[in-house]
């Protein structure tokens, strides 16, 4: 990667997903005097390692929910006594947005540390159940400066009306109206702020995009967990109502410059992705379906994000889970998410599926 960079004189680099983060691609390519948006190796810890995080909310009280950090399965059977059902089971490190189990029994919560521990036998982090309606919240930072950068809903469940199993995000919409402006503001207060702060006072400061999975409770913003990039699926959306120049605030942010930055610009309109995924998505996806009418679904005004797809010869096949991303703008979120099922509509993707609800909850709350 280095070498690339010399040979092709690279000025900048965005590290797009999480375990080259975790690994410490930022600090090598620094030492060879690159910029790098993104976070060094310690700094990353705030999504690599989810009882980092907690400590780091315990010692500068930033409102989170109730948790105990095990490294064992009779470690984590005994701590399951200390908190009520539903009670939350997460792997303490990258697991794809897919090591966390809301469990409803005590016997789900046994099955979920069972397999936890016989997969990763490493470490765990037992929670509190957390009451409300999630939302995303993002920032970017220098370390110093902050500069909010935008909300958003994923929808987390691989099926319908928030059933089946968690996966990376199954679609999004931005921006997410039950983040208030009061609410966005508090989270930044007694979040975001005192994590920026206590990341530079332990040495490790953080610079890069803070994306913080925020639950609404009756009492306030409570921090779910940190991501240190943008994710998926909702930088599409982020990125298609960001209306200014995308690499001005990268290299504000890489170069420590960020303060001089004023408001980030984005489109009052709403933006909503349905992501289609391949057939056995999140276990083992099917790969090699063939994907056309790409073209016809970017003709209705829609974008299409491509992740999960290669090239077969002149064959344009599905290659991993979640495979692509279609993302439409309208001045309502009812007109988005009509506008993005008419795009996936257009594409002709057999062996792939979609959930048909993306934005339903904001939806229903419009109508009502």
């Amino acid at each position: 990667m280095i070498d690339f960079c010399h040979r092709h004189s690279i000025g900048l680099v965005v590290i797009g997903p999480e375990a080259p983060l975790v690994d410490g691609l930022a600090d090598n390519i620094r030492m060879m005097g690159i910029a790098v948006f993104g976070p060094n190796k310690a700094a990353a810890q705030l999504e690599g390692s989810k009882g980092f995080t907690k400590d780091l909310c315990k010692r500068a009280r930033i409102p989170t929910a109730g948790y105990a950090r095990v490294t064992s399965r009779d470690g984590a059977l005994a701590a399951l006594g200390d908190f009520g059902l539903p009670v939350v089971v997460k792997a303490d490190g990258l697991a794809a947005g897919k090591g966390v189990t809301i469990a409803t029994t005590r016997a789900e919560a046994e099955a979920a540390i069972a397999d936890l521990f016989a997969v990763r036998g490493a470490e765990a982090v037992i929670e509190e159940f957390l009451e409300g309606e999630e939302a995303s919240l993002f920032v970017l930072t220098d370390g110093e400066a902050i500069l909010p950068f935008g909300s958003a809903q994923d929808h987390k469940r691989v099926g319908d009306g928030d059933t089946g199993p968690n996966t990376g995000g199954m679609g999004a919409y931005s921006p997410a109206p039950v983040l208030t402006a009061a609410l966005e503001q508090q989270a930044i207060e007694e979040i975001i702020l005192p994590t920026v702060a206590a990341m530079k006072a332990t040495g490790m400061p953080f610079s890069g995009v803070l994306y913080a999975g925020l639950m609404l409770t009756a009492t306030g913003p409570r921090l779910i967990e940190y991501n240190a990039r943008f994710g998926d699926p909702e930088c599409q959306v982020l990125m298609m109502r960001l209306d200014e120049d995308l690499l001005d605030l990268l290299l504000d942010v890489a170069e420590g410059r960020l303060a001089r930055h004023g408001p980030a610009r984005f489109s009052p309109e709403t933006a909503l992705t349905v992501v289609m995924a391949a057939r056995g998505y999140p276990g083992t996806p099917e790969t090699g379906g063939p994907i056309a009418g790409i073209a016809a679904a970017e003709a209705t005004g829609a974008r299409v994000f491509q992740a999960g797809t290669r090239l077969d010869g002149a064959r344009l096949v599905a290659s991993g889970g979640r495979v692509l991303a279609v993302t439409a703008m309208a001045p309502d979120i009812g007109d988005a998410q009509a506008a993005a099922y008419r795009a996936v509509d257009a594409v002709d993707f057999p062996s792939g599926f979609c959930r048909r609800d993306i934005g339903w909850r904001e939806i229903a709350r419009q109508r009502a």
